[in-house]
């Protein structure tokens, strides 16, 4: 007695190694290009710290002159800090009951804007003095 099984099929092995190929090859793909995204994210990430720093410096900075000086005249003073442009404006307000009012203005910019690497922060402070 001679059994006959259906003939065998070929080439179902080589399909499923090329699937699996091309699946692994997409994780590999999709995991190189996280690991890019979050490598410029945290670059980005810190660079507006930095940005954060160099504004508040300018700040610190502009409150200094308006303690010192005692006077709010309108201006606008630039300087660079590392790789920062900072900018510091001196903004006077109309005074109010007896007190002179300055709006403290700093801003810190890396690189120029609409590039990939541009970073912008701006503080503001409202000071007040008594009037004289």
């Amino acid at each position: 007695m001679r059994l006959e099984f259906a003939p065998a099929q070929r080439g179902f092995g080589l399909v499923a190694a090329l699937f699996l190929i091309l699946v692994v090859a997409g994780v590999v793909a999709a995991m190189a290009r996280l690991a890019a995204t979050q490598h410029s994210t945290s670059s980005l990430a810190l660079q507006q710290a930095r940005a954060h720093q160099a504004a508040r410096a300018g700040l610190e900075w502009g409150i200094s002159q308006f303690v010192n000086q005692k006077t709010c005249a309108m201006s606008l003073e630039l300087f660079a800090l590392d790789a920062f442009e900072v900018t510091v404006q001196f903004i006077p307000r109309p005074p109010e009951a007896g007190v002179v009012l300055c709006m403290v203005r700093a801003t810190a910019d890396y690189s120029t804007p609409g590039s990939p690497d541009h970073v912008h922060r701006k503080l503001e402070a409202v000071l007040e003095e008594d009037a004289p």
